[in-house]
């Protein structure tokens, strides 16, 4: 499996529950080849507008990513499992939703002071 796949996992739910969800691989995490996911829902209600990223049978990787009904790909729901826990890929999504959703993510992860810091100076 690889980065830009979407998968089944058993991934914990809101009440607590363990159940199989697709979730999308964003990347192989070192040392031991884990993998960070997101989540997929079909609760389109939930979306948070500019971090979510819905995907729609009108998309062109809709039909490609095995996913069945209009889904979220919700970048709040993330998981680092083993390989081991991957149950198999369903589909795929295209490159360019994949480095859409790294990009959210690191655009939230990094602190908004970083881009107008300057450099430390060496001393």
């Amino acid at each position: 499996m690889k980065e830009g796949d979407v998968v089944l996992t058993p991934l914990p739910q809101a009440d607590g529950q363990v159940k199989n969800r697709p979730a999308i691989i964003l990347r192989e995490m070192p040392p031991y080849g884990d993998f960070l996911v997101c989540g997929v829902s079909t609760q389109l209600h939930q979306e948070a507008a500019g971090f979510d990223d819905p995907i729609r049978p009108g998309d062109t990787d809709f039909t490609r990513s095995g996913l069945k009904a209009p889904s979220l790909i919700r970048l709040g729901f993330l998981a680092v499992l083993p390989a081991s826990s991957l149950l198999g890929a369903i589909g795929s999504i295209e490159r360019v939703r994949h480095a859409r959703l790294l990009e959210r993510l690191s655009n939230h992860l990094r602190p908004s002071s970083v881009a107008t810091e300057a450099p430390p100076r060496a001393g």
